[in-house]
């Protein structure tokens, strides 16, 4: 334990925050085309000109029903941003069960199926929830990631990162 104080100190990383930070933060979101639980499908190209909040998360995850209100209250206040859409996507559970979710907890917001977990891949998702913010340039760069239960004052954190604003 000592020696990793000790490296830490000498070459300046956080392991703790740089724990909470995905690699690939100030790179071109993957590439996904996923089917919606409701409607057309959601493909990342269709996406440009709009800063994207992704959640990946899942219903029998304790962690991302601790974090549902939270994302209830931080979409509610940006519905109705023209530049803005929120994405959630689901990993590892049943489409019944993502359906009677969302049907009961009062989710607004796009819910997209990762069948076999390749968009969990692409984004080297280290579980659920993580939450990514990707810019609205063409071919988008995370800006930001989250991992584990997002605030709200977090998720305000990364839009603004998303827009190219300091919080």
């Amino acid at each position: 334990m000592l020696l990793a104080v000790v490296l830490a100190l000498v070459i300046k990383v956080d392991p703790q925050a740089d724990a909470q930070r995905s690699h690939l933060v100030g790179t071109a979101a993957p590439a996904f085309d996923l089917p919606a639980l409701d409607g057309p499908r959601i493909r990342s190209a269709d996406l440009t000109g709009k800063v994207v909040i992704i959640n990946f998360w899942n219903t029998w995850c304790i962690p991302c029903q601790a974090e549902h209100p939270a994302l209830v209250q931080f979409y509610q206040r940006h519905a109705n941003d023209p530049d803005f859409v929120m994405i959630g996507i689901v990993r590892d559970d049943t489409t019944a069960a993502v359906r009677a979710y969302v049907r009961t907890q009062n989710v607004g917001w796009t819910i997209a199926l990762d069948p076999g977990s390749r968009a969990a891949l692409d984004f080297a998702t280290r579980g659920q929830p993580e939450t990514y913010a990707i810019s609205a340039e063409p071919g988008g760069t995370i800006v930001g990631s989250n991992w584990g239960p997002s605030s709200v004052t977090e998720l305000e954190t990364l839009l603004a990162a998303a827009r190219g604003q300091r919080r």
